[in-house]
């Protein structure tokens, strides 16, 4: 009785390490925050400085096309206090933040790094199938 109980127990702590890896897997990380893969919401998570926000992979398609399309050489080039910042919001309003140049730049590091990741991993995922094929 006592050898189906430790039984349980390892599987118990089996289970949960195992539904803990399946939940969240780290991207890409920077000095300023990360990215990581919810399985069971089937969502990329952004954390950047302090601000978590929550995407589907198409919403953050669309959300990587608008932080790549500010024009940063615009904004350096303007010597108006206007240009020192710019709000930077998704179509959903999972982030709304008036962010500085560096801030900027740095949130496309993070994005980019992610949407790199994800396309290496999609790669790899069809170039495994072909060969088991």
């Amino acid at each position: 009785m006592l050898e189906i109980l430790y039984f349980c127990i390892v599987i118990i702590f089996i289970r949960m390490a195992l539904v803990s890896d399946l939940t969240t897997k780290v991207l890409f990380k920077t000095e300023k925050g990360y990215s990581y893969q919810c399985d069971l919401t089937n969502s990329i998570i952004i954390n950047f400085i302090d601000t978590v926000s929550s995407y589907k992979i198409h919403d953050f398609l669309i959300f990587q096309r608008k932080v790549n399309s500010v024009d940063i050489l615009n904004m350096l080039y303007d010597l108006s206090d206007q240009s020192d910042a710019q709000l930077i919001e998704t179509t959903k309003r999972n982030f709304s933040r008036n962010l500085t140049i560096c801030e900027i730049v740095q949130l496309r590091d993070l994005l980019n790094g992610t949407k790199f990741t994800l396309t290496l991993h999609s790669m790899l995922c069809s170039v495994a199938n072909v060969e088991l094929i």
